[in-house]
């Protein structure tokens, strides 16, 4: 916790946990060290530290970075943060130059580059897995291309539909998935640095420079609105809801039709359960309790809207 000038008595402890967020941001500090060798290069092209200072600086964060990644670097959850353990541990090690990586910087732009730079990271991650995902039920539907199956409405035998037909419809919601990933990923993909705690800097950086360096397509407009604005978290969560909307749907129809009722497919022991009552049990899905989950694709129930004065009731029927 930063505590110079007026104060002249230490933080109580319970202070300190309750505003410490090293025990759950410490996540970012890939994003925050890249951050920070950014900054530094553009600290040394503005001529605000020397050369030798910014190699300093540079290798002293990189060898943080193989501490943490080694599991022997040790955080302190009284200065609080991220950003003010490497920091910190940054100026112990090389001194003064260390201390001058904070030129032009606030905490507040750079937890709001961490995040951009950890969403973007994260977007282009899940993105590939999605695409693996649909390329694996293509594959599936392209070696079942002839098998004929009843499509379902309450339960109940409607019309015969292909297996290959079911899976494209998966895929279909997948890539509505992917979309909004990679819509999400414009609003994500620019630069807050440089915007310092609210209003910029009277120390002029090349932003357009860094955030060439980091992989951003631009820069943020408003030095207010960028280091406030979260609607990308949001959208990106958001984004994630709807993935697991659609894998439980997949999910539950596949664990629908494996039961004895149905018969339709039988999962591998690899990917079974057995029971704790009955040895001769073979479960799939999850064993627990229901947790939140999507309708099975070919309906189990009728859904529909009941206007009923201001409120919008889903009701089973």
């Amino acid at each position: 916790m930063i505590r110079k000038g007026r104060f002249n008595k230490p933080a109580a402890e319970i202070s300190q946990r309750y505003g410490e967020s090293i025990s759950f941001d410490w996540r970012l500090y890939r994003h925050d060290i890249a951050g920070s060798i950014a900054h530094a290069a553009a600290l040394a092209r503005a001529a605000i530290i020397t050369a030798d200072e910014h190699q300093q600086i540079e290798n002293g964060l990189r060898a943080i970075e193989k501490e943490i990644e080694s599991g022997e670097f040790e955080w302190d959850y009284t200065l609080e943060d991220i950003h003010m353990n490497i920091e910190a541990a940054l100026t112990n090690r090389i001194g003064a130059a260390g201390a001058k990586l904070h030129t032009a910087r606030s905490r507040n732009d750079q937890i709001a580059l961490d995040l951009r730079l950890y969403v973007k990271a994260e977007i282009v991650e899940v993105s590939s897995r999605l695409r693996d995902l649909q390329r694996a039920l293509l594959h599936l539907a392209e070696r079942h291309v002839d098998v004929v199956m009843p499509g379902y409405t309450h339960f109940q035998r409607a019309q015969p539909i292909t297996f290959p037909h079911y899976l494209l419809g998966r895929i279909e919601a997948f890539e509505r998935d992917a979309n909004r990933l990679r819509d999400c990923l414009t609003r994500t993909d620019m630069l807050p640095l440089g915007c310092g705690a609210l209003a910029g800097s009277t120390i002029i950086l090349d932003r357009e420079h860094i955030a060439h360096e980091l992989g951003f397509s631009g820069v943020s407009q408003n030095s207010i609105d960028a280091v406030g604005d979260r609607d990308f978290v949001c959208e990106f969560l958001f984004c994630l809801a709807m993935i697991g909307l659609h894998l439980s749907r997949l999910s539950e129809d596949l664990i629908i039709w494996s039961t004895s009722e149905f018969g339709f497919l039988e999962f591998s022991d690899a990917f079974s359960t057995g029971s704790s009552f009955d040895a001769s049990e073979k479960k799939s899905g999850h064993g627990g309790a229901d947790s939140r989950q999507d309708w099975p694709a070919l309906w189990e129930f009728d859904i529909d809207l009941d206007h009923d004065e201001s409120a919008s009731v889903l009701v089973q029927s």
